[in-house]
């Protein structure tokens, strides 16, 4: 066995296949095969068969096999069942990290800090919220009558998840959905299936019934196309990239179903002229450097007031030439690969196109030696980009961030507003009135201040704009994974009403 093996044996885990419907592990039927890749090494860590229409179709039966008796358990009961589950997560945190970090390349101190511990507390908040799904009080709204309004499940949820947070985006399309009484068929991304399928099983281990929570593994055109455009799923809740969720839409549209998009962002980070310098410096290179930069709400372009600007550009690259690249493995990490070559080369080609009108402060490259076998690329500072330029205005998912000074208040708001995206920035000044100006106008679904990047169950996250709409996580993602309804009792028990004058007259 090879070292990767030793981190999380995936082929000896998925041995039954790398599909789970009706709460068992089965192979694909799409007669082609896909390797998972460690993008630290290269090496194949899992060879499985992707899924096909047919598996697709099977697992959207079982869901909607599972659901009239899920959506009729009590509150209590789903709530009790996803404690449990809770529990089950806990209790196979190190597992869960390894298989992330070895499917993705995160530094197993992400791993085991953020993505597992975040999962947990995710799915221990919607435990609790399943027995707060609530309508309004009942009421006399009219005279002769009593309203009252019904929050009721939708029925099987069809999500496709990215590649970049597996584990945390699995448990942010499931936890909701399940909380709500719907059943769901989850399609994560192909090259990093390992934790969803983890996340299933954990699921049945909880008692949640077989059906309720499967997954598909499969590539979008087959897969997810399938998947969107099922006339048995009744919604389709996708993130990813903004152009890929146009097409998710357009599928979606043909059969009238409710529709869940957290799309790209391309997150401004905006540095008034009284801010803590080594806070935002530090805020910086955290918030840009997370994920190997593969985070939708990662600090992207950051805008500096110009007294600030050029020490703030000199902090930022003397932190960023400190960063250790390595082993995901290895403690001391601090980044690790992108989760793939393919992403790697994408990262590498914004930048090299960037060289013949900005310049590279620091980093643009690959590393040699050990590091040169796996997706790695160095932190990235950029200068003297022009606001229309592609590094300023297009998503890049890697680990680069762009800085432009700005003079006036109203100018950096202007300039923060100043691309299609709308999903998170975050505002630096010791003034409250300042930041508080920000946090009205920047128009993104999340603004932080003082702060980058910091997300918490009870609060929602989503997007304006080219970033999407709905919300995940909190309380309110239930309005996207339930119904409405309004249920309206005569209370006179009289025959003839006083308003069918409007259509006959009364005798």
């Amino acid at each position: 066995m090879g070292a990767t093996d030793q981190r999380f044996d995936a082929a000896e885990r998925f041995a039954g296949g790398a599909q789970y419907i009706g709460g068992r592990l089965r192979p694909g039927t799409s007669g082609r095969m896909h390797a998972v890749v460690d993008p630290a090494t290269g090496e194949e860590i899992l060879r499985y068969e992707p899924a096909g229409p047919e598996d697709v179709d099977a697992a959207v039966e079982a869901a909607k096999g599972a659901f009239p008796a899920w959506a009729g358990a009590t509150p209590g009961e789903r709530s009790d069942a996803l404690h449990r589950f809770a529990d089950v997560l806990a209790g196979r945190a190190e597992e869960f990290a390894r298989a992330e970090s070895v499917q993705c390349g995160k530094p197993i101190r992400l791993s085991t800090g953020f993505d597992v511990p975040g999962t947990v507390d995710n799915t221990a908040f919607f435990a609790g919220a399943a027995r707060h799904l609530e309508g309004r009080s009942a009421g006399e709204y009219s005279a002769d009558h009593t309203s009252y309004v019904r929050r009721e499940p939708i029925g099987v949820v069809g999500s496709i998840a990215p590649w970049n947070y597996p584990l945390q985006m699995a448990a942010w399309k499931v936890l909701p959905a399940v909380a709500a009484g719907n059943t769901i068929v989850l399609k994560p991304a192909e090259l990093t299936p390992l934790t969803s399928l983890l996340f299933a099983q954990a699921a049945t281990e909880a008692g949640i019934p077989d059906g309720v929570v499967n997954v598909v593994c499969g590539a979008g055109p087959d897969a997810g196309e399938r998947l969107v455009g099922h006339p048995d799923v009744a919604m389709t809740s996708f993130t990813g990239s903004t152009a890929v969720g146009r097409r998710v839409a357009e599928i979606a549209t043909r059969t009238v179903k409710r529709l869940h998009l957290e799309l790209g962002g391309k997150a401004p980070f905006v540095v008034f002229d009284d801010a803590d310098l080594e806070a935002a410096v530090h805020g910086a290179v955290a918030g840009a450097l997370i994920n190997s930069g593969q985070d939708c709400t990662a600090a992207t372009r950051a805008y500096v007031q110009r007294p600030l600007y050029d020490a703030f550009v000199s902090g930022v690259a003397d932190l960023m030439t400190s960063v250790r690249l390595g082993d995901p493995f290895d403690p001391a990490t601090d980044l690790g690969p992108l989760v793939s070559y393919a992403q790697r080369d994408r990262v590498a080609g914004f930048v090299d196109r960037a060289r013949s009108y900005a310049t590279v402060v620091t980093g643009g490259t690959a590393p040699a030696g050990e590091l040169a076998k796996g997706a790695y690329y160095r932190p990235t500072l950029v200068t003297g980009a022009a606001q229309s330029s592609e590094i300023v205005q297009d998503e890049i998912f890697g680990p680069v961030l762009v800085v432009l000074p700005f003079d006036g208040d109203d100018e950096g708001i202007a300039l923060a507003n100043d691309t299609p995206y709308g999903l998170a920035a975050s505002a630096w000044s010791r003034d409250v009135y300042r930041t508080g100006r920000a946090t009205r106008e920047i128009k993104a679904g999340c603004v932080w201040v003082n702060d980058h990047i910091p997300i918490i169950s009870e609060m929602p996250h989503g997007g304006y704009r080219a970033s999407g709409y709905g919300k995940d996580m909190s309380v309110y993602s239930f309005e996207e994974y339930t119904q409405i309804k309004h249920v309206m009792s005569d209370n006179t028990a009289a025959a003839r009403k006083p308003w069918h004058r409007t259509v006959f007259t009364l005798g």
